[in-house]
């Protein structure tokens, strides 16, 4: 596996001519452009927060709901789009694979990355909110003023989550995109999957409210669960008791792990994708 690794560095100029292609695709003809990486998550942050705190109001409506919200829409909709993305990465790509030898592992992780561009763009949005709203209705802040610039401490923890679910998703970016090559059913599981996996993800609940057996069960067995709660410990609660480093080791420690298990699952079948596609 380490020497398909290195040979990989070795086509660090293709990886990159596969993200750009990727991201010219996505806004071409768009009129908007990259815009609607801001676009979009603000759009469904205004309909959840519109839906939770006017239309169904309670005492368990979070305070400053729109960045509670925000803050875990934007990796999920990273995680949404690399899904379906790297699962037609090899299939879509058939062309190419039958024509020029190349590590077939750059489709799937160009991928992950060119979505990785795409969340790391719509991030301004969400420090936009967090400064336009300072604190929220418990007195929290969310930025922190330091000599009139506004700072979040634990901030240094985001570069580390971010490689974290970096490496996850081209994990199950490896897995999918290799099982779509011998059974086309995967996509249409993967489409009714995703539906279910986003109200099994606290997205708009909290995990802390989930009871404690399920909650730890969610986080062994889901791990955009535990991202997506380190990304709400470093934007939304912002405490000190907050993030757990030891958390977020164990959720780099799993996606690791998951990480490596795809890459062996997709080196074991590669040699035959040309034959499949």
């Amino acid at each position: 596996m380490l020497a398909r690794a290195r040979q990989s560095v070795n086509y660090k100029d293709l990886l990159y001519n596969l993200v750009v292609r990727d991201l010219k695709v996505r806004y071409k003809h768009s009129a908007l452009g990259f815009f609607w990486s801001l676009l979009n998550p603000l759009l469904l942050m205004a309909v959840f927060t519109f839906v939770f705190t006017a239309l169904l109001p309670g005492d368990k409506a979070k305070p400053a709901f729109h960045i509670f919200f925000l803050c875990a829409l934007l990796p999920w909709n990273w995680c949404a789009t690399s899904t379906m993305g790297t699962l037609q990465s090899i299939v879509g790509n058939g062309h190419l694979i039958k024509k020029v030898y190349f590590p077939r592992e750059m489709l799937p992780v160009s991928v992950v990355l060119s979505n990785m561009i795409n969340y790391l763009l719509s991030l301004p949005a969400l420090f936009f909110f967090m400064l336009l709203f300072r604190t929220d209705s418990l007195g929290s802040p969310f930025l922190a003023s330091c000599n009139n610039v506004c700072v979040n401490q634990h901030l240094i923890w985001l570069p580390i989550l971010i490689v974290t679910q970096a490496i996850f998703l081209m994990g199950l970016g490896f897995l999918l995109a290799a099982l779509n090559v011998f059974f086309r059913d995967t996509s249409v599981l993967v489409e009714v999957g995703l539906s279910a996996w986003f109200f099994l993800t606290p997205i708009i609940y909290d995990a802390k409210a989930v009871a404690g057996q399920y909650a730890n069960l969610m986080y062994y067995l889901n791990p955009m669960a535990s991202i997506i709660a380190n990304y709400r410990d470093i934007f939304y609660y912002n405490s000190s008791l907050s993030p757990d480093p030891w958390f977020i080791l164990r959720t780099l420690i799993e996606c690791t792990i998951l990480f490596i298990a795809g890459y062996l699952f997709f080196m074991r079948v590669s040699g035959s994708f040309g034959e499949e596609v």
